[in-house]
């Protein structure tokens, strides 16, 4: 702890004047820039419709992993479904989307979308209240599209059982946040020295240093994360996804937030997590191109194949990643059919050469897509 007579960073008489090595920074910023170069060049050799089918591959895994690193599993279906239909990119037959799941999609796809807009806090209220459609998080009525109001004590993020809470952190007092969500802003939509990666690392953790909504905040500071990204690109699509990468590293993620707050106004460790984590998102990014080119070119050599329904259905879905075997059980489950039907539509694209029997032992018969089987043609 060097901090001196304070407890969290924003107490500090330097607040919020951010200190850190840039000469230690350069090193992960060349090389986050050397892989989204990379990326970037792989890109540039294949299509429009492909380029626009990893952009909803990334956007789809942002949605998903920023929710689910606040402990809320979002339906892959259905996000990809939203946003496929809002940015025009063609997936067959569309899941039902609810208006919880159509509120990550448009503050995502606002903050990425829209990156060169300001952000004021009448546009942070409205990402707030479409999070929160209902006014509730969970069971808890929480003040929507304005700031906390802290009127059932400190904002605090804490862990453990009622009577033995652990305090990360403790936000500053409702009473400054329209202080420092001006001074806030006022830097996120000037001009600054500071590279535009090390912006968006610094966008990140100040905003969730306020926390100035009741819930939320970790979303929206990640929504924010994602736009300064997308100033640094010079680009409203997304092929890599940092709540992707953040997800995996969950508990790196919360232990390095709550040492900053206890530490000085130095925050190079924060800014060299933030970019190697940010360098191996973007390194992941190559094998989600490699899935869309590869799901690309099955569909490719299957175009003129007549499909029902379930069977690009379920082709779909093991083309994503099925969890487990495919059984002609799960089959009709899935696509809530009756079994009959099921190994009807499977016996189909056997006779087709679409599936193989999985040469896996078991009880029951399991099938995998033809491009999957060791020897086969990719």
């Amino acid at each position: 702890m060097n901090s001196g007579d304070y407890k969290y960073i924003w107490q500090s008489k330097d607040w919020p004047n951010w200190h850190f090595d840039l000469a230690a920074l350069a090193g992960p910023m060349a090389e986050v820039s050397r892989a989204q170069g990379l990326l970037m060049g792989r890109l540039a050799d294949v299509g429009m419709a492909l380029r626009d089918h990893a952009n909803l591959a990334a956007l789809t895994e942002d949605v998903v992993k920023t929710s689910e690193i606040e402990g809320e599993q979002l339906n892959v279906e259905s996000v990809r479904s939203s946003i496929a239909r809002r940015l025009g990119v063609d997936i067959g037959a569309l899941a039902p989307v609810d208006r919880h799941v159509e509120g990550v999609v448009e503050m995502v796809l606002d903050a990425t979308a829209n990156y060169q807009a300001p952000v004021t806090r009448e546009r942070l209220f409205g990402w707030h209240a479409a999070l929160f459609p209902t006014g509730y998080s969970g069971l808890a009525r929480i003040k929507v599209g304005g700031w906390r109001d802290d009127a059932s004590g400190p904002m605090q993020v804490v862990s453990g059982p009622i009577g033995r809470q652990r305090v990360h952190f403790e936000a500053p007092p409702a009473d400054r946040l329209e202080a420092e969500t001006s001074c806030f802003l006022d830097w996120l939509n000037g001009a600054s020295n500071e590279a535009p990666l090390i912006k968006a690392g610094l966008g990140h953790l100040w905003f969730v240093t306020l926390h100035p909504f009741d819930d939320g905040n970790g979303r929206i500071a990640r929504a924010i994360g994602d736009l300064l990204l997308a100033r640094a690109d010079g680009s409203p699509q997304r092929f890599y996804s940092l709540s992707e990468q953040i997800q995996r590293e969950r508990k790196a993620y919360y232990d390095i937030l709550e040492r900053t707050q206890k530490r000085s106004m130095d925050v190079t460790e924060w800014l060299s997590w933030f970019l190697d984590t940010l360098h191996r998102a973007v390194e992941q990014a190559q094998h989600t191109l490699d899935a869309v080119l590869t799901k690309t070119r099955f569909w490719q050599r299957w175009a003129t194949t007549p499909l029902n329904e379930r069977q690009v259905q379920l082709l779909n879905k093991l083309q994503d990643g099925f969890e487990g075997k495919l059984t002609s059980s799960k089959w009709a489950a899935i696509a809530k059919c009756s079994p009959d039907t099921a190994l009807r539509d499977i016996n189909d694209l056997l006779t087709r050469g679409v599936l193989n029997k999985s040469e896996a032992g078991g009880r029951s018969t399991s099938y995998v897509l033809v491009e999957s089987v060791p020897g086969e043609g990719a």
